[in-house]
């Protein structure tokens, strides 16, 4: 077969324009390859060469307002492991387990972490003690994949006494790596589980830095430094409180290991924290690492609940430090002046319908004015106060004064109070029928549908204490917000004022609280327990000096049984704070 020499011609231009355009798609490909994709091409190159080891940040430290320590970081270590699989991990994990204590929840956590961030070492000891380390350190050439390393270790020096408001860290966990707000965070790190710590996550923690170690194609470490400049961890601002530390040891130190119960002290001005503590407490150290499950069983059946903050999540009848409310209620609706008396005279009780509402001096206190009702704390003037009010009118009030709201201070998990906004609330509860306008006589002395947290009657009196504006308790200094609560002229404050220093004196109900040279005015209560009616709870609230507050504080005691108890308490504080005030006053003079 023979071929025209004008075929052969066409067909070799043809071959040749297909093997230009084979070799123009091929330059193409390649540079593509080579220049426009180059950088992703190599960074993908580096990323299966090199494996990510984070360098964990250190915390913001925490200080208190004289620049005292309440949180910092100490060195640590923590071991990883590098493995290409999770099955390669969990063998790893068995043999290592030949040689460390390593129960079988730790290696299952160990390769839920890999699962989550495959590229990242999977954390077995977040806060590995010494000897594991040295241990892990001399079976180093039998596990080439582990990770040994320096890491801050959070610490608190004053352990229990802060614990309280600073709250800890832990390991995130994996429904919180689920939330939006932890999207950037990885697992096995550590995060604020409480307190400050969770409040101001976003402020404390710090940016982790990262160092490159060499893998092969397996996954296997060949090269442990110098694969890549290392990306330094950046520590962030420290957080600075309101808090007085000295003041806060001392709290801690009056409520000892026996009692139980709630203090918070403020600035009524400012709303300023100066302490506040929930006894009994817990070890904040404990956390770090991970909790031990003895000590956590141990804080968890704790009958006394050392977990449960009282003074934010404690909700409790406020008795009679409420009567202050009732007062002020009476005197903004001019319903009753300071001098003015009750009709029914108090000889120990009131009878109201079929029922006998009982004062608690068996005795009677007699006929007596308002000021001297909040003096002796007499519960029949206070029972005919809340009829004159009225329940509607109560109700109001004690809305118009934040009884049903948060105090808004700074601390995760605050429980908002019980209180009824209307009658309405009755119906619900008990039906249309299930309750009468007795309810007055229980709500105007603080018992009744009305449970208050300590740290919202501390709100409250800081009201008293100035000039009716409230402020919102805050842990770390900020600009304070303040609003109008009280809604009273000068005279009728002046005169709640006197009244209540009048409580903390020899003629009121906690004249045992009284501080040599300082007024200090407040008010006690004994609160009903629906628990165990023989053990009644304790409070006390107040502020001193009366006549220019520097201090309020609010005690609460779980089976105190007498307000004079916690007003001991009270009054130590405030003594205790004044003093070192003007110790510093003349030390700056001077």
């Amino acid at each position: 077969m023979s071929f025209h020499p004008n075929d052969i011609s066409r067909r070799a231009r043809g071959a040749g324009a297909g093997l230009a355009v084979i070799f123009v798609a091929l330059l193409a490909a390649f540079f593509r390859t080579q220049v426009l994709r180059n950088t992703q091409y190599a960074l993908q190159s580096e990323e299966n060469r090199l494996r990510e080891v984070p360098l964990p940040a250190g915390r913001g430290i925490i200080y208190d307002r004289a620049g005292q320590i309440i949180a910092e970081n100490v060195p640590g270590y923590s071991v990883s492991l590098l493995s290409p699989t999770a099955d390669s991990l969990r063998a790893s994990l068995s043999r290592l387990s030949g040689i460390v204590q390593l129960a079988p929840e730790q290696i299952e956590a160990s390769v839920r972490r890999y699962r989550r961030a495959p590229n990242r070492p999977a954390v077995i000891f977040a806060d590995a003690p010494f000897d594991v380390v040295s241990v892990l350190e001399e079976h180093r050439i039998d596990f080439p994949d582990l990770v040994i390393q320096s890491a801050p270790k959070r610490y608190y020096p004053d352990g229990q006494v802060v614990a309280s408001f600073v709250g800890y860290v832990g390991e995130i966990t994996e429904a919180e790596l689920l939330r939006k707000e932890f999207e950037v965070y990885k697992a096995g790190q550590q995060i604020g589980k409480g307190g400050l710590e969770r409040e101001y996550e976003s402020k404390l923690r710090g940016q982790e830095g990262m160092r490159f170690v060499e893998v092969d194609a397996r996954g296997r470490v060949v090269r442990d430094a110098g694969a890549r400049a290392d990306l330094a961890p950046k520590a962030p601002e420290p957080l600075y409180t309101n808090i007085d530390l000295d003041l806060q040891r001392y709290a801690a130190s009056l409520f000892g290991d026996s009692i139980q119960g709630a203090v918070i002290a403020m600035e009524p001005r400012t709303g300023g924290v100066l302490a506040l503590y929930s006894a009994p407490s817990y070890d904040p150290n404990r956390f770090i690492g991970g909790i031990p499950q003895e000590y956590w069983r141990q804080l968890n059946t704790d009958p006394r609940r050392p977990l449960y903050n009282k003074v934010i999540q404690g909700k409790y009848p406020p008795a009679s430090t409420f009567k202050l409310a009732t007062s002020a209620i009476a005197l903004n609706r001019g319903i009753v002046g300071l001098d003015d008396h009750m009709p029914v005279s108090c000889t120990g009780g009131y009878q109201y319908g079929s029922r006998y509402f009982r004062c608690w001096e068996k005795k009677g206190h007699g006929n007596l004015s308002l000021a001297r009702a909040i003096e002796l704390s007499c519960d029949v003037y206070f029972y005919q106060l809340g009829l004159k009010i009225g329940l509607k009118n109560l109700l109001a009030g004690g809305i118009s004064l934040g009884f049903d709201k948060r105090s808004g201070i700074d601390l995760p998990n605050e429980q908002r109070p019980t209180f009824p906004a209307t009658a309405e609330y009755y119906d619900k509860r008990y039906g249309p029928r299930g309750w009468s306008n007795a309810v007055v006589l229980n709500l105007s002395i603080g018992q009744g549908e009305n449970d208050q947290t300590v740290v919202n009657m501390a709100k409250f009196y800081s009201a008293l204490a100035t000039d009716g504006y409230a402020a919102t308790p805050e842990i770390v200094r900020s600009n304070p917000e303040r609003t109008r609560v009280l809604d009273l002229s000068p005279p009728q404050m002046a005169g709640l004022r006197v009244a209540m220093a009048g409580v903390v004196s020899g003629r009121g109900t906690a004249g045992s609280a009284v501080i040599q040279g300082v007024v200090l005015a407040g008010k006690t209560g004994t609160a009903q327990n629906a628990q165990n009616r023989n053990l009644d709870h304790a409070w006390f609230v107040g502020f001193a000096p009366a006549e220019e507050p520097k201090i309020v504080v609010a005690v609460f005691l779980e089976f105190g049984e007498h307000g004079y108890l916690a007003a001991r308490i009270a009054s130590k504080i405030v003594s205790r704070h004044l003093k070192a005030a003007t110790t510093e006053l003349i030390q700056t003079e001077g």
